[in-house]
């Protein structure tokens, strides 16, 4: 791995694109957070450092060193020591130091950064720890931890474990300075799809333990800097290859324009790969010479990192939901994230007993990805606020027999009952949202769950957000609801039966649904006996069947019994 050299730039990135906006603190509080932030963040960067353990990723370590430093512009606090150098046990001088990278923001910074420069090169940024490799007189004589960039730990013993790195060699290279990254050899690793597999944490845990670990034979070594070697790249890389060094040269390619930069760095990204990455690394190829390298002041190679699959942003509100089976669910309203190409403005973060569980607050940061489908959701929360004010939930009173008419109390539910019949799944209601459904239940105070049916083309064009074409259209809709099958009326009340089930059931009416037993409901796919009686009590309450009723009246299909 390159380190967290470059936190600084990414530091700064992070604050501009994610929180313009200042807490609303008193001075002793801001004080009190920012604190206790930066001592967690120095917890982890030491153990980062010394204990070779990632206790979180780099993409929350660099967004939450992000809203340190917002903070401390915000209240015009001193920085309180600094989290890029921490102190690092190592005792073995590196004869030429690891000078990092600086990590660029974007596509336009990358092409600043290469407008001046000429011959340039591009790699992986591979995704492991660090590591100088000495040969003299054409054998492995020691390897040195990164360490500080001026120091390290000796790791001769654990690397001559590693088959894959070459014990002896010749020609330029029988004396010569390596710098690369130890690497955990993966089999067709897909960066966009299995993430980083806390694959850098693997190998310093390893490379650390007193003992020999049988991972190391299962590392290999990405050289990616030959301090005063071969005036020329391709030189460098064909004397790499021929001495076993393999990756550098099969994956150092030459790069004249970003927009090569940036396809390439998407082919890497979405292709097999033997190890894991984390984005990529341009580099001019004449380099100063070896004595003038120092940390952190490295100008002929930058990164250019992956878009983090999760993003840490802010919980600015907890709210609660109740759908239309009566089931509550928690809803955080947060400071808008990019993800991909969403905007993440909000995320479920499920049952009641979830939201306890994990003791969310307005205020916390929270790590949020996308799922399946682009949905967001919650992966942890990563910071807390340290004043813990949150909303209390709604009584559990609602079920799968509540809110069918529009009472006190049965907003959230009844509305969930509107979107459920609206849509694909029951008598899809094409343009019908939950605020169209908000706003036309806002107007015209709907008694029951199928008020709609009586509303006029007339009254639907003159519904305040409505123009005369959408009530109109609506109203073609609702009409064109009338004439769906009966069972898509089933699925619109909301019966508590599987797809399954509901596939197999026979052409029926009402009062023959309403005849079936226990028994009868059972032998249908997907029905127990819980659910069996559940669908009894559902088509025998009360409610249900003044809806039913109603719909007869209306000449609904299969309501009369005909």
């Amino acid at each position: 791995m390159w380190q967290r050299i470059g936190v600084l730039c990414g530091v700064m990135m992070w604050a501009v694109q994610s929180w313009a906006l200042c807490p609303v603190w008193s001075p002793a509080r801001a004080e009190q957070e920012i604190t206790r932030l930066h001592q967690q963040l120095q917890r982890w960067n030491e153990a980062y450092w010394q204990q070779g353990s990632s206790e979180v990723s780099d993409g929350v370590y660099d967004q939450l060193s992000a809203r340190l430093a917002q903070w401390q512009r915000c209240f015009n606090a001193p920085e309180q020591g600094d989290l890029h150098t921490p102190a690092i046990s190592g005792t073995v001088n590196h004869p030429v130091a690891h000078t990092g990278v600086r990590k660029l923001a974007d596509k336009s910074t990358l092409a600043r950064w290469m407008r001046d420069r000429a011959d340039l090169w591009m790699q992986p940024k591979v995704d492991g720890v660090a590591i100088t490799l000495i040969y003299r007189h054409g054998r492995l004589a020691q390897a040195i931890s990164r360490g500080d960039g001026l120091k390290g730990e000796d790791w001769t013993e654990k690397v001559r474990q590693i088959p894959a790195v070459p014990q002896t060699v010749s020609g330029v290279l029988a004396d010569a300075v390596l710098q690369g990254e130890l690497f955990w050899r993966r089999q067709g690793h897909i960066q966009q799809q299995m993430g980083g597999m806390n694959a850098r944490a693997k190998v310093a845990g390893a490379m650390m333990r007193r003992d020999s670990s049988p991972l190391l034979r299962e590392f290999d070594v990405f050289i990616w800097a030959w301090p005063d070697g071969p005036a020329t790249m391709p030189q460098r890389m064909r004397a790499l290859n021929d001495a076993g060094f393999q990756w550098s040269a099969r994956y150092t390619l030459p790069v004249s324009t970003v927009k090569d930069a940036d396809t390439q760095r998407t082919r890497w990204y979405t292709s097999a790969l033997p190890f894991v990455t984390d984005g990529i690394i341009v580099r001019a190829a004449v380099e100063p010479a070896a004595r003038r390298w120092l940390p952190g002041q490295a100008d002929w190679a930058v990164a250019w990192k992956y878009q983090p699959a999760a993003q840490v942003t802010e919980v600015k509100a907890v709210n609660f939901t109740v759908g239309r089976s009566g089931k509550i669910a928690v809803i955080a309203q947060l400071e808008p994230v990019q993800l991909d190409d969403k905007q993440v403005r909000r995320v479920n973060i499920g049952s009641v007993n979830r939201w306890h569980t994990l003791d969310i607050a307005p205020g916390d940061q929270v790590e949020v990805s996308l799922a399946g489908q682009g949905i967001p959701r919650l992966d942890s929360v990563v910071w807390r606020n340290t004043r813990r004010v949150k909303p209390v939930p709604p009584p559990p009173r609602f079920h799968s027999l509540t809110c069918f008419y529009a009472t006190p109390g049965c907003e959230e539910q009844f509305i969930s009952r509107l979107v459920w019949l609206g849509s694909a799944q029951a008598l899809d209601i094409k343009g019908m949202g939950e605020e169209g459904w908000r706003a036309l239940h806002r107007t015209h105070h709907f008694s029951h769950l199928f008020s709609w049916l009586t509303l006029t083309q007339a009254t639907l064009q003159s519904t305040p957000g409505f123009t005369g074409a959408r009530g109109q259209q609506l109203w073609h809709r609702f009409d064109l609801a009338r004439t769906r099958p009966f069972k898509r009326w089933v699925k619109a009340l909301g019966a508590p039966l599987p797809q399954t089930a509901f596939n197999s059931l026979p052409a029926v009416n009402w009062p023959q649904l309403v005849a079936r037993d226990e028994t009868g409901w059972q032998a249908l796919p997907g029905v127990g006996a819980e659910r069996a009686r559940k669908l009894v009590a559902w088509f025998h309450h009360v409610e249900v069947a003044r809806l039913a009723q109603w719909l007869a009246e209306l000449k609904i299909d299969g309501f009369s019994g005909h």
